[in-house]
């Protein structure tokens, strides 16, 4: 399932969730070189969050492989930081493309109800919770931690109890085809979380380093966003919000 859209205005200008997918386009281009090497694996190297060495689990010197023609020395220098600047890394196009538009789809509407500054609050603060969920989860892994996914799955979280019964519309793929159809945001976003709570089961009872996707940063983000909405809300453009909805039968209403 993709979302494309969902029946929800938007209040204000959501200057915030603009700038945060500018400022992550602007780091592919020009930190990342749009993908390209040595730009790509040295933003990995340098930005990217690495759980056991920022926990200082690894000794000066430790190799890790980041492909066949690129690799990262870690414990040289100090990693504090990493947690926020890997939230604006990705590690390709689609990767850039599918985040930055689940933020343009679920941001502007939870920014509507929080304002500019408690919004981007908000936000990093999911991101640190995601980053450190997957840092708890494998804190012995090598394996770079990239990408705003984190932060976003804690939009998501905020989305579903701002506005669980606004409709979203998607697109549904099944092999070579795919069609339209519109759920309430509970159930959209509930089986976004299901799917990463499934699949990030597995990799509890492994050991060592787990690569792919970072599925418990991603819960962890969500399950953040559920909870730090209720004190980044702002309660007057809530009630705003809302109130829009219900004068307009369109909005929010499952068909």
């Amino acid at each position: 399932m993709f979302p494309y859209r969902d029946d929800n205005p938007t209040l204000r200008t959501p200057v915030v969730t603009w700038l945060l997918i500018a400022a992550n386009v602007a780091v592919w281009i020009l930190v990342q070189g749009m993908g390209t090497d040595p730009a790509l694996a040295k933003s990995v190297c340098e930005l990217a969050l690495i759980p056991a060495e920022l926990l200082g689990r690894v000794g000066p010197g430790t190799v890790v492989r980041l492909g066949p023609d690129a690799s990262c020395a870690l414990g040289e220098a100090v990693t504090w930081y990493t947690p926020l600047t890997s939230m604006f890394l990705h590690g390709g196009w689609f990767h850039l493309i599918g985040n930055m538009w689940f933020l343009h789809v679920f941001g502007n509407n939870v920014e509507d109800s929080m304002g500019h500054g408690r919004f981007l609050a908000f936000y990093i603060l999911c991101g640190l919770v995601a980053a450190l969920t997957q840092t708890l989860v494998h804190p012995g892994s090598t394996i770079p931690m990239l990408g705003a996914s984190g932060a976003i799955g804690g939009v998501m979280g905020a989305y579903v109890i701002l506005y669980p019964l606004v409709r979203v519309h998607m697109f549904i793929f099944l092999g070579l085809f795919f069609f339209r159809y519109a759920v309430p945001a509970y159930f959209m976003l509930g089986y976004w979380f299901l799917l990463q709570v499934l699949s990030g089961l597995p990799a509890l009872s492994q050991r060592g380093d787990v690569g792919g996707t970072a599925f418990w940063a991603h819960i962890g983000g969500f399950a953040a966003g559920m909870l730090f909405v209720f004190f980044f809300q702002d309660r007057t453009l809530v009630a705003q919000h809302r109130a829009v909805l219900a004068s307009h039968p369109h909005y929010g209403r499952i068909r």
